[in-house]
């Protein structure tokens, strides 16, 4: 499980402050017996949908690219985003019934082309850093 998985699912369950306040007009007012202390107080799940979470995690948790990348090199960078979000979305996918229902040989070889698009990403984030000592 990557790091982002573990934050997704920690956002999920993370039960909200009692003081929080949302924006745009968005109201709570917890009715009788559904205080804070209740299993009925709002969750990130309130907040976003688990693809949502991903989505900014992965955004506040990418190293930013070095300003004044050349054509080559940012292609590069939106590579491994577009990969990326691909990647997270077949890892969601891992954990649907869908999913499950496939025959072992195919959940094998999507397991696979998980690791492989994860090692690709890994060396494209490499490339990525090596711009910036380029420099």
């Amino acid at each position: 499980m990557s790091n982002i998985d573990k934050m997704v699912g920690r956002f999920l369950s993370w039960k909200l402050p009692k003081d929080f306040h949302p924006d745009g007009g968005v109201v709570f007012i917890p009715t009788k017996d559904r205080g804070y202390d209740s299993p009925h107080w709002p969750c990130g799940t309130n907040l976003m949908t688990a693809e949502q979470a991903r989505k900014m995690f992965e955004r506040v948790t990418a190293d930013e690219p070095s300003e004044g990348l050349q054509p080559h090199q940012q292609r590069v960078v939106t590579e491994k985003a577009d990969l990326d979000e691909r990647l997270g979305r077949l890892l969601a996918f891992f954990q649907t019934q869908t999913f499950e229902a496939l025959p072992e040989t195919e959940r094998s070889r999507l397991r696979n082309q998980a690791r492989f698009m994860d090692g690709y990403s890994a060396v494209l984030k490499e490339r990525i850093v090596a711009f910036g000592e380029q420099a």
